[in-house]
């Protein structure tokens, strides 16, 4: 045992009284198999990750409608994302799921996935802003964090016991699960905050008109309490960074 696991098996020993021998011994077997998954998900290779970014974009994929390149909602996406198609060194792959859901998300193998249903009100810029959002959190290092987290968790320690530098192969429940805490799990205001002022300065960057970031969120914001405004269950407050963002614009 190195110096870094001794050290995360005494936090997690800390407060625990031993009733006897038996019990010492059954809780620092468990104790060690916790410590080590929490240091082997803290330590996942770029490769890991990937792979696991894979994994769920394409179970993701299989479980939603993809608009096709000749579809309306794919050709539309075509053309606003020309010249998008790599940023701050993430090769960025899109697609558009078909679902009237007011919705996007990425990933940080660099999956970008657009909702029909954002797409239908929201302007080509406004579209823009909300992929510059999701990238600031991949590059912010907010999904990495959670993907740890994630890892942490008993359903899928055999997931963080991957060994000769790959990672292993999710079973479809376990990519749900993924999915779920990694992806569709609430930001944080600090978050928000964090991903809203990468979206603003990519937006100048690409040269497209910053205020599409204002416009959006109070897009958003009307949509309040609207059954298929699932962006708003993952990105809160979107009045009070409409009013912040406006005031830097």
């Amino acid at each position: 045992m190195n110096r870094r696991q001794f050290v995360l098996l005494s936090t997690l020993f800390s407060g625990i009284s031993v009733v006897n021998n038996a019990a010492a011994q059954f809780n620092f077997g468990k104790a060690l198999e916790a410590g080590q998954a929490l240091l082997q998900s803290e330590t996942l290779s770029d490769e890991q990750l990937k792979s696991y970014f894979d994994q769920m974009a394409a179970d993701s994929d299989r479980r939603n409608r993809v608009a096709g390149n000749n579809d309306a909602y794919g050709k539309r996406l075509i053309k606003l994302t020309r010249g998008l198609e790599s940023h701050d060194g993430l090769n960025l792959d899109y697609k558009v799921y078909l679902t009237p859901q007011v919705n996007a998300f990425a990933m940080a193998n660099g999956t970008i996935r657009v909702y029909s249903g954002l797409m239908d009100k929201f302007s080509d810029d406004e579209i823009r802003y909300v992929i510059g959002h999701e990238i600031g959190h991949v590059k912010s290092g907010h999904t990495k964090a959670r993907i740890q987290t994630a890892m942490r968790t008993s359903a899928l320690k055999s997931a963080v016991a991957a060994t000769g530098g790959k990672a292993a192969e999710l079973a479809e429940s376990q990519l749900g699960e993924l999915f779920e805490q990694v992806v569709t799990a609430q930001h944080s205001q600090a978050n928000e905050r964090e991903a809203d002022d990468y979206a603003l300065g990519f937006m100048k960057t690409r040269r497209y008109p910053p205020i599409a970031c204002v416009t959006a969120l109070e897009k958003l914001d009307s949509l309040s309490g609207g059954a298929d405004a699932s962006w708003l269950s993952t990105h809160p407050s979107p009045k009070e960074r409409a009013a912040r963002l406006k005031t830097q614009v």
